[in-house]
């Protein structure tokens, strides 16, 4: 608990400055962009350039950027992100509504990848070198290479179109009236398709790690002792093969979870899901600078939050990480 209490620290320390890293450059990269909220306002609705003047100044857009950029840290420390352009509402409310929608997309996309790709890297390890090893190797090398935005068109048309098995898009159905349950498996039904999309491409990479962890486990003196031992051949894959190798799987939980949110931006266009992603391809269409501050700011923290969670999970599955980290 006490190596778990300090490596928490230390990566809550280091936290902070990346947080400051990300919000400044995410803030110069978005003013050295042309353009601004009025122009995409103007170009939208029309105006005069007195309604151009009047909004610059409304949304402090006439000021410099040192100083805009003092007052929204300045905003942070009071934990405010400022009102959006764009809905004309304070940011941490909109974020608030679309948030719970890319996590429940992130977290059942990791599980299924995590989970699939595991029990089946296993099952390709277990005999490596074997017709399935290979065939498994090749198939998840094939699906890796698949960019995301293509398998979920490929989804669309093969489950939605072709079988209408399921729906198209959406994260339930308009004006269903439906509650509890039913709600629930409404929603449920309408992500599937997002969520295999998402997590089939990943689940390719659990894959291949679990496989090749396997195949340099099996070379390992204690594998050796457990044939010695006269143990079967399914409890050495399960209680030893598979359990060393599983380890470097953690680890690339956390360093996935950005891949992953980034990922979830294209789905969520592909199949109309109301989450961070489209929020951010409205916020970029717009020109809203603040919310798009905000969107990446929370997948940041998001990030941070996850990577938090595996190191701390690392720590309790092997003693030696953080161990120096103790002594100091």
């Amino acid at each position: 608990m006490n190596r778990a209490l300090v490596l928490l620290r230390r990566r809550l320390v280091g936290s902070i400055f990346v947080l400051l890293i990300v919000v400044i450059g995410t803030f110069v990269l978005l003013e050295a962009a042309p353009g601004d909220a009025v122009d995409a306002y103007i170009v939208s609705t029309g105006g005069d350039a007195g309604m151009i003047e009047l909004l610059r100044h409304r949304w402090g857009l006439d000021q410099s950027e040192l100083t805009r950029l003092a007052n929204y840290l300045w905003a942070l420390l009071h934990l405010d992100l400022g009102r959006s352009v764009t809905f004309s509402r304070p940011i941490r409310d909109v974020i608030l509504e679309r948030l719970p929608t890319t996590l429940f997309l992130m977290v059942s996309a990791t599980a299924l990848s995590f989970g699939l790709g595991s029990a089946v890297g296993i099952y390709a390890g277990a005999r490596p070198g074997s017709f399935r090893d290979r065939f498994l190797s090749v198939a998840s090398l094939a699906l890796y290479a698949v960019p995301g935005f293509w398998l979920g068109l490929v989804l669309i048309v093969i489950f939605a179109v072709d079988l209408r098995w399921l729906p198209i898009g959406g994260v339930e159905t308009l004006a269903s009236d439906k509650t509890g349950l039913d709600r629930a498996a409404d929603i449920a039904v309408h992500l599937v398709l997002p969520v295999c999309a998402l997590g089939f491409i990943y689940l390719a990479l659990y894959l291949r790690m679990m496989r090749a962890g396997m195949a340099e486990a099996w070379r390992q003196d204690f594998v050796l002792a457990a044939h010695a031992r006269g143990l079967s051949r399914r409890r050495i894959v399960l209680a030893h093969v598979a359990r060393n190798a599983l380890l470097p799987l953690v680890t690339m939980l956390g360093l996935q979870s950005a891949q992953m949110l980034g990922g979830s931006v294209v789905i969520e266009s592909v199949f109309a899901v109301p989450g961070l992603g489209r929020l951010a391809q409205e916020a970029v269409a717009a020109r809203d600078t603040p919310l798009l501050l905000g969107i990446i700011l929370t997948s940041a923290v998001l990030v941070i939050v996850i990577n938090l969670v595996v190191d701390i999970a690392y720590a309790f599955l092997d003693p030696r990480v953080g161990a120096s980290g103790a002594g100091a």
